[in-house]
């Protein structure tokens, strides 16, 4: 009976029969959805291992370490990591760390040129520091080996926005994943930026999604004087991850940029008449509708309060709305999703992205056992596994979102976040300019949002306060 269960296995592998199909087969011949659910994964596990052109088995019993932020998607990788000793017959330790201490841990193991860890999450921006500082392994020379990539890996599926955002050739300015560019990075999971709200109390107080950046503020001001919680949730520390959500992303639907980039040299263009404009109607929105302690806001307190119902919305990353619409959260099952266009005049939403993604250390002894690792995770079985058995969201690969059972999980349990992520997508990319920098400038930045917000530096003098300081520190490298 089991060799039948494998065959239904291979036939939804092969995509000869859907999911569904062979979930409701095996039931019939007396398997439970888990025994099927493993023999599909061994099946997928098989493919790869079968594929003749590449020797999984050739670091069997060797140990990879890999550097982990605590996360979702660690936890479906985790679920699934028995499916990978077996591919390759190799053993994987992992230290995971909580995100406020992980990218220092990071940058110390990198900087120490320590060979403890292999591989480790980044996000596409660190790669702009790590990469020119030969700290990392462009994979590249992987990717085009048959003889360590699999045909089954299938790389053409990742997002071609999500490759070339993980790809840059180290000129400051230059575009992503052009010509000369350098794969740093293998994209695993990523967020756009939307809009999430509590559509129970968006109903009770009789209000309707907001439209643009003006409808929001205005709206989150009504929520908070009602005394229903307060009205919008975005990031404000000190931090780059205050600049690179629903901040970014509004700001680049309203036509602005960050730098202007000529020849290799970058000038800081925080300082117009139209950025001055959108600076002081983003503070107004968060003194008049944000929580009361915002320069204390990150990711962790944006998601907590929209799951507690302490706030109304949020600005945010998609997943956050999805990851705090189940469990334990006293608002899970209210939450909504919508796209979000702050200018009335753009088109469609143009979120700026966060791609957490994999990278080989350069210190790493065990390269090839490390890009096993980072194949399999961002393959299509793994990354499949993760977005209907765990958190993986959002996944990188087409194949996934057409997956039945995915989108079936999304329309049973997250109402709207398909809609709102295919309203999004198009237009979702990395709007940063690259370049080493990148750290030092969004914190200046996002430290000039704290004292605008606080009243200690007016909008027009603090931007053209930051654009001088950072003119500076690029001049002292050579970028300006």
């Amino acid at each position: 009976m089991s060799e039948t269960l494998k065959a239904l296995a291979r036939a939804c592998h092969a995509q000869r029969l859907d999911r569904r199909g062979f979930l409701a087969r095996a039931a019939a011949l007396g398997f439970s959805a888990s025994a099927a659910g493993l023999m599909l994964n061994a099946v997928s596990t098989e493919a790869l291992a079968e594929d003749g052109g590449v020797d999984f088995m050739k670091h069997k019993g060797k140990t990879i370490r890999l550097l982990l932020n605590k996360h979702p998607y660690v936890d479906a990788m985790v679920r699934n990591i028995e499916n990978f000793k077996t591919l390759t017959g190799l053993n994987v330790g992992y230290d995971i760390f909580p995100e406020d201490v992980y990218f220092d841990k990071v940058t110390a193991a990198l900087a120490s040129k320590s060979s403890q860890y292999d591989a480790f999450m980044t996000g596409a921006y660190q790669t702009w520091k790590y990469g020119p500082a030969r700290q990392i392994v462009d994979l590249n020379q992987y990717l085009t080996d048959p003889r360590l990539t699999s045909a089954h890996y299938a790389w053409d599926d990742v997002y071609q926005n999500l490759r070339a955002a993980t790809a840059w050739d180290g000129r400051a300015g230059s575009a992503l994943g052009g010509p000369g560019a350098k794969q740093w990075a293998l994209p695993w999971g990523f967020e756009l930026n939307s809009l999430s709200y509590n559509k129970r109390l968006f109903d009770s107080l009789k209000l309707s999604v907001p439209t643009n950046l003006a409808d929001m503020a205005d709206k989150a001001a009504r929520i908070s004087r009602s005394g229903k919680g307060y009205g919008i949730g975005v990031r404000g520390s000190r931090s780059w991850a205050t600049i690179h959500a629903g901040f970014l992303s509004a700001y680049t639907n309203f036509g602005n940029k960050d730098f202007t980039s000529a020849d290799g040299k970058l000038a800081p263009a925080m300082n117009t008449p139209q950025s001055k404009q959108f600076h002081q109607q983003w503070i107004d929105m968060v003194k008049n509708g944000g929580p009361k302690n915002w320069t204390n806001y990150t990711w962790y307190e944006v998601g907590n309060d929209l799951g507690a119902g302490n706030s109304a919305m949020v600005y945010d990353a998609d997943i956050l709305g999805y990851f705090f619409n189940g469990g334990s959260n006293q608002e899970a099952g209210n939450l909504a999703y919508a796209a979000f266009t702050p200018n009335p005049a753009a088109k469609a939403p143009t979120p700026n992205i966060w791609i957490w993604s994999l990278a080989m250390s350069a210190f790493s002894k065990q390269k090839e056992a490390a890009w096993f690792l980072l194949q399999w995770a961002t393959g299509t079985q793994n990354t499949t596994f993760g977005a209907t058995r765990g958190d993986l969201v959002n996944p990188v690969r087409k194949s996934v979102w057409e997956n039945a059972d995915f989108k079936a999980r999304l329309d049973k349990s997250y109402p709207g976040y398909l809609k709102q992520y295919l309203a999004s997508v198009e237009g979702a990319k990395i709007y940063f300019t690259p370049q080493q920098l990148f750290p030092e400038f969004t914190t200046d930045w996002a430290s000039t949002l704290q004292q605008m917000y606080g009243a200690t530096l007016p909008v027009d003098e603090g931007l053209d306060k930051l654009a001088e300081g950072l003119t500076r520190k690029l001049r002292g490298v050579g970028l300006a």
